[in-house]
């Protein structure tokens, strides 16, 4: 890489420069997480502490509830509207009045006025020759890298493509190549930022599916322990084995979707991350170092969305319907007890076949 920053000569240091550091780290605190530009009247906090522009709250809030049509609207209100927090994905539960009910965040509002009249301040009293760096070829003293060498990949100027090694290259203008990275890469942020909702959506639905196996699971083991002490003293050792085949299936279901969980939720960590970088690349002002990092972030991004459709519990996985039992008029088999034989309904052979038939089986009766 042959091109290196070089600060203007003058007024680069001293309490100025520290002063515009300054308000450039407090501008990076008053960027709205979904527009990625300074937050616009209203801000609105949320219940994590999180601010938005009232706007993007209510873009995020619509996408979210499509059906929610107006403030007043009645057939949401009574169980409630929600979406996640973009920063930390916090649910946000809302009252009839939709993003509208969020309180404002009026000290953010004041500082934002006042970072603004600060910087119109500023920026009359800065020079000319002050207002802008300039990226300098090194091989070519005080010429501007203005294209970029698609043969080599690299930016450079255009002494180098005429005289220097870049000279039998194919070359582009920097500012196109600049243009056409950086959008792609809002292309491939906007595209990660979907599939991290897909992903937050299929962890959300395993959820639900580890509730449900529990509450299945422990639903079934009601019912067996009810047969079970009809049958008194001679069911007791029969009964045992039964409910450890009950609770071993669900712990293997269970193991199974919390692993998937696992993988997901890695999944997800990895992909916020690569967005977070992806939004700091964002931010960089200079064109070459910019192409050079969007490169990288976007091979990651292409790689991390193929990635994101991932294994899924099968249709009807939480199901535990082939536990059950039906004991009427069976006191003289009690000790044959077993699960029905055959393929379970989750496409997987039932525990219990095998070895010698059985006089009776639990049947299934869902």
């Amino acid at each position: 890489m042959n091109f290196a920053l070089r600060p203007p000569s003058a007024g680069s240091s001293g309490p100025g420069a520290g002063r515009g550091a300054t308000m450039e780290n407090l501008e990076k605190q008053l960027i709205c997480p979904v527009c990625l530009e300074m937050f616009s009247k209203p801000v609105v906090i949320l219940p994590c502490q999180h601010n938005l522009c009232r706007k993007c709250a209510n873009d995020i809030f619509q996408s979210t509830n499509p059906v929610w049509q107006s403030r007043g609207s009645s057939s949401m209100a009574s169980s409630g509207t929600r979406f996640r927090c973009p920063s930390c994905r916090h649910e946000v539960v809302l009252d009839r009045h939709g993003v509208f009910g969020l309180q404002r965040n009026l000290l953010v509002e004041n500082i934002i006025d006042i970072y603004r009249q600060q910087e119109s301040s500023r920026l009359v009293n800065i020079k000319p020759e002050q207002q802008k760096q300039q990226l300098l070829c090194e091989e070519h003293e005080e010429e501007k890298i203005n294209i970029y060498c698609l043969s080599c990949e690299t930016p450079t100027c255009s002494m180098c493509k005429v005289f220097g090694k870049h000279k039998d290259c194919e070359v582009a203008p920097l500012s196109s190549v600049y243009m056409r990275q950086k959008t792609d890469l809002s292309d491939g942020i906007a595209i990660l930022v979907a599939s991290n909702d897909h992903v937050q959506a299929v962890i959300s639905q395993m959820e639900e599916i580890c509730r449900t196996v529990e509450e299945n699971g422990q639903r079934q083991r009601e019912q067996l322990a009810i047969r079970f002490d009809s049958l008194l003293a001679i069911l007791d050792e029969r009964k045992q084995e039964l409910v450890g085949l009950i609770s071993k299936q669900q712990d293997d279901k269970l193991k199974r979707v919390q692993s998937l969980i696992r993988q997901h939720s890695d999944h997800l960590e990895v992909a916020v991350t690569l967005v977070e970088s992806a939004i700091q690349s964002m931010e960089e002002p200079h064109m070459p170092v910019f192409i050079q990092s969007a490169k990288v972030i976007l091979e990651k991004i292409a790689l991390t969305a193929r990635a994101s459709n991932m294994e899924r519990p099968e249709l009807g996985y939480e199901s535990m319907s082939h536990f059950f039992i039906d004991t009427d008029d069976l006191a003289d088999m009690l000790r044959n007890i077993n699960f029905c034989s055959g393929v379970g309904d989750n496409g997987e052979e039932d525990p219990a076949e095998g070895g010698e038939e059985s006089e009776l089986d639990f049947c299934s009766r869902f």
